[in-house]
């Protein structure tokens, strides 16, 4: 009987399942094992292609089998759902991944360092912090307003709330003074914690040539050039920046058959992430377009007025990631229009 030449893994917290096929897809054996166990059963097996699904704590065990020799495949799990036969169990769900990481145009994810995996929790941290700030000024807001103090939606408009907090003169009730300064508190540690983030990023983007060379790109800060870096895979697996810009969910769904294309809305399946700060740095592209008259930006004008402002940013961010897979796979800086063309 041949060796195992694939082994699939239904990852879990404490109780995972394997299944192992020889080269034909004939089953060489199915095991539930302890996370105990795993580490020191995968290193007895011979080196051969461990595919799991790309989910929680995958990346981790990834580099761990790497490390072991084994090549490892990481597959989205929409993509191993269709492998699944009939009933849904850890076996099963061990047998589909088998299934799925043997289809030769299967796509896979590649493997995360710790070090993008840092830099993601550090976004995901900075995300999480500025939610609980919104979360808490909305807070104070509604309270507020119940005692008659109204003000604006926004942090630029908290000011007016602590003016009237620390006004000993407003007909506010002592004891809601005194809790509307505790939010006040909780807000200022948000905002600190916030603001070491941002220069904890700002300071990994100055290190890396390509978040540099990102940058250039009118729209595109630090914070968009290093998420790119932490979130996107190698951009040289893209063969073309259409790929990239599908990737990110920047283009249309297809609903197309009989030779009859039906493009509906923005598919938004991809790195929400990227996806949500391009379109964010497109929006201040367009604000700059509108309010000073820029060379070169005839494009954009003529959009501006037949299409919604979220409609040309979306258009204009798919644009970004295009020119960005561009500078970034041939190793160039952003060229200016106006200066081609001088």
């Amino acid at each position: 009987m041949s060796e195992v030449t694939i082994i699939g893994v239904d990852l879990a917290k404490r109780v995972f399942q394997l299944h192992g096929a020889h080269a034909d897809g004939s089953v060489a054996f199915r095991k539930k094992l302890s996370r105990g166990q795993l580490i020191a059963f995968v290193a007895q097996q011979p080196k051969c292609l461990i595919a799991m699904e790309a989910c929680a704590t995958a990346h981790g065990w990834g580099r761990a089998f790497e490390a072991l020799g084994h090549d490892v495949r990481l597959i989205p799990p929409s993509y191993v759902k269709p492998f699944v036969k009939r009933q849904k169990n850890d076996m099963a769900d061990a047998e589909a991944i088998v299934e799925a990481a043997m289809r030769p145009t299967m796509r896979f994810v590649v493997v995360k360092t710790e070090d993008q995996q840092a830099r993601a929790m550090l976004f995901r941290t900075r995300q999480m912090f500025v939610g609980q700030r919104t979360q808490m000024i909305n807070a104070l807001r509604g309270h507020l307003a119940e005692h008659g103090l109204v003000a604006a939606r926004g942090p630029a408009h908290l000011k007016q709330l602590v003016d009237a907090l620390a006004d000993n003169d407003t007909v506010l009730h002592i004891e809601v003074r005194e809790l509307g300064r505790m939010y006040l508190e909780q807000i200022e540690g948000m905002n600190a914690r916030v603001a070491e983030l941002d220069a904890k990023m700002k300071s990994a983007a100055k290190k890396a040539d390509l978040v540099r060379r990102a940058q250039t790109m009118p729209g595109v800060g630090p914070v968009t050039a290093l998420a790119i870096e932490t979130f996107a895979p190698d951009l040289t697996t893209f063969k073309r920046g259409r790929d990239f810009a599908a990737w990110l969910g920047l283009v249309p769904k297809q609903h197309s058959t009989g030779g009859k294309a039906r493009l509906g809305k923005t598919s938004k399946m991809g790195q929400r992430d990227i996806r949500t700060l391009l379109v964010s740095g497109a929006m201040a592209v367009l604000q700059a377009v509108e309010r000073f008259d820029t060379p070169n930006n005839g494009w954009l004008k003529r959009l501006l007025t037949r299409k919604p402002r979220m409609v040309a940013a979306i258009a204009l961010a798919n644009k970004m990631a295009r020119g960005l897979w561009a500078m970034i796979t041939k190793h160039e800086v952003y060229r200016n229009p106006a200066a081609t063309m001088a």
